[in-house]
């Protein structure tokens, strides 16, 4: 009797995306969970990142609020997961893939395009029609930066064997 290979494992894109989704879960924001990981051209993971405040900065003592006065929000203090995974990448991230579970805004954009990378993956595109997200896009465009939208295939879940 010969043993074949498994036929439902984890495609690379399916891997990294749950790799984003268990990383988000670090994210103290009340609000927002997105997970991000930057992938070398051997699918091997280089860094990964969630939303948070900076390095030694108390989530104790900045605002969480997405209204009000500006100074007073979590907007001007929030390090986004996609900046997070680069910025804690190990090593050159030039040629790289980054997986995210929101599509990057204008300013995750330029960071992306700044270090090389050179693919977009991500499963949500929620504030596309936003003009943060239309000038992401276009910065994009204009670098060659691809992106895609990640959709899962098989619905595979993690399984206890």
């Amino acid at each position: 009797m010969t043993i074949k290979k498994r036929a439902d494992f984890f495609s690379w894109d399916e891997t990294f995306t749950h790799l984003c989704n268990i990383i988000a879960q670090r994210s103290k924001d009340p609000n927002t969970q997105n997970g991000a990981c930057v992938v070398n051209d051997k699918n091997v993971v280089v860094g990964m990142g969630y939303n948070g405040f900076p390095f030694g900065c108390s989530d104790d003592e900045l605002p969480w609020d997405r209204e009000g006065d500006f100074c007073e929000t979590k907007y001007p203090y929030v390090v986004h997961a996609e900046a997070n995974a680069i910025f804690n990448a190990n090593g050159n991230v030039s040629g790289a893939k980054i997986y995210c579970n929101l599509f990057p805004c204008n300013e995750c954009a330029k960071i992306i395009i700044q270090n090389g990378i050179k693919e977009i993956i991500y499963t949500d595109d929620k504030y596309h029609d936003l003009d943060i997200w239309k000038v992401s896009r276009k910065l994009l465009d204009l670098a060659g930066v691809k992106y895609r939208k990640y959709e899962t295939k098989n619905n595979l879940e993690f399984s206890k064997k």
